[in-house]
């Protein structure tokens, strides 16, 4: 082991290499394996025509969540009206049954979004290597995991071997310091850092979450920001594990207890970057810099404060970024220089992997109390990220305060965030989303989608187009999340 200063995310890589090969592979031990019906039905196909069994089910977890529909029929059963939904969740529940491995059922109290499930119940731990065939598996680096999506073929590899051959990753330093401005969130705090590095720029990185303004993030803010790391390119994003992450983790049902409790929080401890350490990259921003934020364009990097207009492409240095933006603007139906706050809304979507936490409805339900959705807003769905989720909020009243202001209460899935599942938006209407990626029909062939925060959703919803949520809430008003 080096005696030089190192990076957590080079503590957690040391800590998990089996083997090293001369052109720089290793084989890495996988500690957590999340599995759902998108990408499994090969992966088992392949164990099975191989002969082969999962090496360690105890270390995998089944989730189904990106066709679940978020309705339910009145006896509290799920219809499944889509044959290839139908297909993907029956493979799922055969597979895991053959298979041995542990699975939240569709109706389990549990169920829901795979990365709001996993930390929830502490499957998710510091200093452990987690994957999932998932690309915003990244979110799980909010408690101190080195996560990152798989493949359909890599999904299969860790089933039968939990092992990966892969190549360490350059680090990346992303350093905000200072209190975040009212009404600015995690969401918009992560989309102006994806906003300075592009959706490239953090290709061939883990990046790693470091100054003030994280340290007084909660642990929910994280995931958040964790989440969307993919978005810059990155192969995950970390944070320290520190005090509030153990609190968070404490009790949860997978995490350990009673004396090896208080041993993992002592080795989780040391995982800090140590004084002197060296990243590859590193780039600050101030938290004072950023405002309530939504994107205008195609892409996660596409985005501007909320006060602020549509870019002219006509100006962009960049013949690349002009030639995109041009394409954007055109698919999206805006005009250079048009008045963010001018774009109006059909529907809003609160929910995602992104922002179905407790802290993202909180939020959400502050800006709604008390007011009506516009008549212009043909829907406005909540899709809390789990079942646990779903009854927190409902014991809070939240679930009233949405549907009393013309929302649909739903229950859990990734709903709206993907057109996997009935919840789409249809061509050409334009949805406020807290979801993670815009790009062309992601809500559905042809939806218009701009990402932001669950407060920045809630506003639109009540005023019909894209509004400063400073606007609608006082500075006495809670917007945590």
């Amino acid at each position: 082991m080096s005696a030089l200063p190192r990076t957590l995310y080079q503590k957690i890589w040391d800590a998990h290499v089996v083997e090293r090969r001369d052109d720089g592979h290793c084989l890495i031990y996988i500690d957590r394996h999340l599995v759902h019906e998108v990408t499994s039905p090969q992966a088992f196909e392949g164990l099975r025509a191989a002969g082969r069994r999962v090496r360690r089910p105890d270390l995998t977890l089944a989730v189904a969540d990106h066709n679940v529909p978020t309705t339910r029929a009145a006896d509290g059963t799920i219809v499944l009206d889509d044959p290839a939904s139908r297909a993907q969740l029956s493979a799922l529940d055969a597979n895991v049954r053959e298979f041995e491995v542990p699975h939240i059922d569709l109706l389990a109290p549990e169920q829901g979004i795979v990365h709001v499930v996993g930390p929830e119940q502490g499957f998710t731990l510091p200093g452990t290597t987690l994957v999932c065939g998932d690309s915003h598996t990244a979110a799980h680096g909010a408690l101190g995991a080195l996560a990152f999506g798989i493949g359909t073929s890599e999904v299969e590899h860790v089933l039968a071997t939990q092992t990966l051959w892969m190549k360490p990753s350059r680090t990346l330093e992303v350093r905000v310091d200072g209190a975040l401005g009212f009404g600015v969130t995690p969401k918009d705090l992560i989309l102006a850092i994806i906003a300075r590095l592009g959706v490239g720029g953090g290709a061939g990185h883990v990046i790693e979450y470091r100054g003030d303004t994280f340290e007084a993030m909660s642990v929910e803010g994280r995931l958040t920001v964790a989440n969307m790391s993919i978005e810059a390119g990155a192969r995950s994003g970390l944070f320290a594990p520190d005090d509030k992450t153990f609190a968070y983790l404490h009790g949860r049902p997978l995490a350990p207890a009673g004396a090896a409790w208080e041993q993992a929080t002592e080795r989780w401890r040391g995982l800090a970057t140590d004084p002197g350490a060296r990243f590859d990259r590193s780039v600050r921003l101030a938290a004072s810099e950023v405002a309530p934020t939504v994107t205008w364009g195609t892409s996660p990097d596409e985005s501007a404060p909320v006060t602020g207009s549509v870019p002219f492409p006509d100006g962009m240095t960049d013949p690349g970024k002009r030639q995109a933006a041009q394409r954007a603007l055109a698919y999206m139906g805006l005009e250079p220089g048009q008045a963010i706050q001018d774009i109006g809304i059909d529907r809003v979507f609160i929910g995602s992997c992104t922002n179905s936490r407790i802290e993202d409805l909180r939020a959400a339900a502050a800006v709604v109390r008390g007011r009506r959705r516009d008549e212009r807003v043909k829907q406005a769905l909540v899709v809390p990220g789990s079942g646990l989720v779903k009854r927190q909020a409902e014991r809070e009243g939240l679930d009233r305060i949405f549907t009393e202001a013309g929302f649909e209460w739903r229950s859990p899935g990734c709903s709206m965030c993907l057109a996997m599942n009935p919840d789409k938006v249809p061509a050409g209407e334009r949805c406020a989303s807290t979801s993670n990626r815009n790009f062309v029909g992601r809500q559905g062939p042809g939806a218009r989608t701009h990402l932001m925060s669950p407060a920045m959703a809630a506003a639109a919803a009540v005023t019909g187009r894209l509004t400063d949520v400073r606007d609608l809430v006082g500075d006495s008003g809670e917007l945590a999340a």
